[in-house]
């Protein structure tokens, strides 16, 4: 399952008909099976209290609404937004957008009650109250609401400052009716993970946990011993996790050497970053984060838009980073990707082999046919190592690795990685 995350107000024209055909065809060849739509409904605007222009996609102002600028026709918006699932569906992709389920806009219009206040700095939103329990109702009707449009999947906001009770409530009640309806929480804590998979949700974020060791991994900071720690911690919570490198929330960062782990290291759904595939590093931006505020234009992902519309062409840069996602993905859609084993080969690599556990992490992946191996290089200097392969590995994999017994040669370039098919 690869997720791709569309910030919808920012692509092409701005208007959901620039989710089109040829949208999907470039969604096809990075293996996405899902377009999380970002902002769909319609959110606070054009108020004193609104933070830039036209505001957060997460402050609602009306839970079942379209933004009126998303559409061509603004009075035909929700046709619109059906054709759009229609589009997506018939193009082989499923459906999803958010929940927010902690807050709501300050002028929000609907019956969900609500607090006369915000958490954190969010200043334009108001807490949902849920000690009054008609807000447990409304909020799970908005969710059957979505779901008879025929979206297939909801990526559930904050979810940690929501009551447990109504969580659980809300997902059973809706797959009750839609039993194939995916739920992804936004979940920091990685201590309470198994919690929120109790509670009904099929993915979490792994912010917490993958994420922050492969961002302190690029900005110098951290050991790749990590990688295995955290792989470790998850245990059989780890299909459950969503992958990323990039969303709407952190910073974009290109990095062959995380991407190669985030993506390809388990059997977990990994989600892409609209402009992520071609580099798009939101530099015009002080904090380097794609703003989920303002009307921004952002020159890779214009390029992008063009270059797969027939009107443009991306740098070079950009061509070949395109094209390299394009190449993991097919491979991360291999057997031994999708539903095989991993192999963790760190413990039994040091530097007799060339290998620094603080800055390389290699890993087999196995479905008992094919065997692959995948090696990071998290430094900034190329590195030649002789990749040892433990007899255990063979009973693990349930493989015959004899061949391989005397290591695997690999050159790995600075901040890179290799997939090596062993057979």
């Amino acid at each position: 399952m690869i997720v791709y995350q569309l910030l919808t107000r920012l692509w092409g024209n701005g208007r959901m008909s620039a989710a089109d055909a040829p949208f999907f065809s470039h969604l096809k060849t990075l293996g996405v099976s899902h377009v999380w739509y970002t902002g769909i409904a319609r959110h606070s605007t054009g108020q004193s209290f609104v933070k830039g222009d036209p505001g957060s996609p997460y402050a609602i102002h009306d839970h079942y609404d379209v933004n009126p600028y998303l559409a061509d026709d603004p009075d035909r918006r929700m046709e619109e937004f059906e054709a759009l699932v229609r589009r997506t569906h018939e193009a082989g992709l499923k459906v999803v957008v958010d929940f927010i389920p902690n807050h709501v806009g300050r002028d929000y219009i609907g019956n969900v009650p609500h607090f006369d206040y915000g958490d954190y700095d969010w200043t334009d939103t108001l807490k949902i109250d849920y000690i009054d329990t008609r807000s447990w109702d409304e909020m799970t009707e908005v969710l059957r609401f979505w779901a008879s449009k025929g979206v297939d999947g909801f990526r559930c906001d904050m979810v940690e400052l929501v009551p447990k009770p109504f969580l659980r409530y809300a997902i059973s009640n809706v797959k009750e009716q839609y039993p194939d309806v995916i739920f992804i929480a936004e979940a920091y804590n990685k201590d309470s993970y198994g919690e929120y998979t109790g509670l009904g949700f099929d993915y979490l974020y792994d912010k917490s946990g993958l994420y922050d060791v492969l961002l302190a991994m690029h900005e110098n900071r951290g050991t790749a011993k990590a990688i295995s720690w955290n792989w470790q911690f998850l245990g059989d919570l780890q299909p459950k996790m969503l992958n990323f490198l990039e969303n709407h929330d952190e910073i974009r960062f290109n990095n062959w050497a995380a991407l190669h782990v985030s993506m390809l290291l388990n059997t977990a759904p990994f989600m892409i970053y609209f402009g992520e595939e071609v580099g798009e590093d939101a530099s015009i931006e002080g904090n380097r984060r794609t703003s989920i505020f303002e009307w921004r234009h952002y020159p890779a992902i214009d390029r992008l838009y063009a270059n797969i519309h027939g009107e443009g062409e991306l740098t070079e840069a950009e061509a070949e980073s395109l094209e390299r996602y394009r190449e993991i993905a097919l491979i991360a859609s291999e057997p031994a990707f999708q539903s095989g084993k991993t192999f963790d080969l760190c413990y039994a690599n040091g530097p007799e082999q060339g290998f620094n556990q603080d800055k390389q992490f290699a890993f087999l992946r196995s479905d008992g046919e094919d065997t692959y191996l995948v090696v990071s290089n998290f430094d900034d200097c190329k590195v030649e190592m002789n990749i040892n392969i433990p007899e255990h590995a063979s009973d693990y994999l349930g493989v015959n690795l004899k061949a391989v017994e005397n290591g695997v040669p690999v050159t790995v370039a600075a901040r890179d990685a290799v997939i090596i098919k062993i057979f």
